[in-house]
């Protein structure tokens, strides 16, 4: 007699779903950052503000 083994998808589907989570919420935060920021965070000189300026560019954002 030969025994199967069936592995458990509740772990493998609730792994899946957190993954999902943290993608949606960094790629909402990156939205944030770039598209509404506008230097209110990213105080750490012009570097980071043109970076962000592109960006809003880049997504096609207005910004002026």
């Amino acid at each position: 007699m030969a025994f199967v083994y069936s592995p458990d998808k509740s772990t493998e589907s609730a792994a899946v779903a957190l993954i999902a989570a943290a993608v949606v919420l960094l790629a909402m935060v990156a939205l944030y950052l770039v598209g509404f920021d506008q230097g209110a965070i990213s105080r750490s000189g012009m570097f980071m503000h043109e970076l962000m300026h592109d960006g809003r560019h880049l997504l096609g954002l207005p910004c002026h």
